[in-house]
């Protein structure tokens, strides 16, 4: 599909017709690079997305054991100097 570089105030700008848009998941954000001379659009994703369900079923599965002691509740107070 070919379309016409616009001017948009100062800068320049491209239309990118509702069904493009749909299709490559692009919501208000994108993120933009320049790979071997081409523009290429990415939807933002949400990187935490998920995270929450995973935590809830690593609880039910008893996988949220520390792996390692918490150090300074291990100190004495005498340790301490203040």
């Amino acid at each position: 599909m070919k379309t016409k570089i616009i001017t948009i105030g100062n800068s320049q700008g491209i239309r990118i017709p509702k069904a493009i848009i749909e299709q490559c998941g692009f919501d208000n954000s994108v993120e933009m690079e320049v790979i071997d001379g081409n523009l290429v659009l990415t939807p933002i994703k949400n990187i935490r997305e998920g995270w929450e369900e995973s935590f809830k079923e690593m609880a039910a599965n008893g996988d949220d054991e520390l792996l390692i002691d918490d150090a300074i509740s291990t100190l004495e107070d005498e340790d301490w100097k203040w």
